[in-house]
């Protein structure tokens, strides 16, 4: 009977297109890469991770730029020039601890390893060391040579394989899965407010421009200063938009128990989900608490892996794997 730890739903049937040049890529250095016994189900090692993707690479600059930018128009164009000291302070205040925190949640997300599964693991000895049933399957993605766990799909731009993987973020320069998808959601969710907390601002400041004189709100020029803020307003919508919809359909991913991709594929209900509050607690790290909020608290309730080597060998040339009955 097949087991549902070890039954993979995005098995790529392609064995005829390219197995040779396949598997001589998987022939290469890093299958002799040492492999825990629990790297399928446990988290990954807490190395540095980060993709080379120059597209993600331009994405996550640009994100940067554009909070940076948004902080310069608040601080010297909105707050500075105001005749309100504590109105100046306690906004500055928010807006650049909003805008650290959306920094730092993105950071996190972009080199946090989502959850990838090793590359190169599909040897025989390594399957035996899995202590697998007789009549269990396993599955081995023919891109990464790698034994799938349950619930993850091969990421071409990462090109290895992503436990829950939900989608891949140009803008994070990461997958979103298992490993940091928190951080992915906290970095909507201080995006969304920093947009939220800079259009208000906006607002105020041009009632009481059209109030007051326009040289004397910014100490910019009033054309500049309207050119600035006009853009600020734009970039504050677009965001606020973009970011509450991700904000939403992550947290809902969250309580539903299932990612994007499995939605996309009709792969949902295929596995036991979680009840909504232990997979929002699965996915934060433990119980409710501030931490929940903290781009620098870690998953507590993921332990990381040991890393005992097993021994290495050829890479099977099957894609879909059967332990023997016997």
């Amino acid at each position: 009977m097949k087991s549902p730890v070890h039954r993979c739903r995005d098995v790529e049937h392609g064995r005829g297109q390219g197995r040779a040049g396949a598997r001589a890529n998987c022939q290469q250095a890093e299958q002799r890469i040492p492999i825990s016994k629990d790297v399928i189900t446990s988290s990954a090692a807490s190395a540095m991770w980060f993709i080379r993707d120059a597209c993600g690479i331009v994405c996550a600059v640009i994100t940067w730029m554009l909070v940076l930018y948004a902080d310069f128009v608040v601080l010297f164009v909105m707050l500075l020039p105001s005749k309100n000291l504590t109105y100046s302070i306690v906004n500055g205040t928010l807006f650049n601890i909003l805008a650290f925190l959306a920094l730092a949640s993105h950071l996190r997300a972009m080199c946090t390893d989502p959850g990838a599964v090793p590359k190169g693991n599909a040897t025989k000895e390594y399957i035996e060391s899995l202590q697998l049933k007789p009549g269990q399957v396993v599955y081995k993605c023919p891109k990464c040579c790698s034994i799938k766990p349950d619930r993850a799909h091969h990421c071409s731009v990462c090109k290895r394989c992503i436990r829950k993987m939900d989608h891949h973020c140009p803008w994070v320069n990461n997958c979103v899965g298992e490993s940091n998808q928190k951080y992915f959601v906290l970095f909507t969710m201080y995006i969304a407010l920093v947009s939220l907390h800079s259009l208000v601002m906006v607002v105020f400041h041009f009632l009481n421009c059209f109030e007051d004189d326009w040289t004397k709100c910014s100490s910019f020029s009033p054309p500049a200063t309207v050119i600035l803020l006009i853009l600020l307003c734009f970039e504050g919508l677009l965001f606020l938009i973009f970011t509450s919809v991700m904000f939403g359909t992550q947290v809902h991913s969250i309580c539903t128990d299932e990612t994007g991709i499995e939605r996309l594929k009709g792969e949902t209900g295929r596995w036991g989900n979680l009840p909504y509050w232990e997979a929002m607690q699965a996915a934060f790290g433990g119980p409710p608490s501030l931490a929940w909020c903290s781009p620098f608290a870690q998953l507590s309730c993921k332990s990381p892996p040991g890393h005992d080597p097993v021994p290495q060998g050829p890479i099977i040339e099957e894609d879909v794997i059967e332990i023997p009955l016997n």
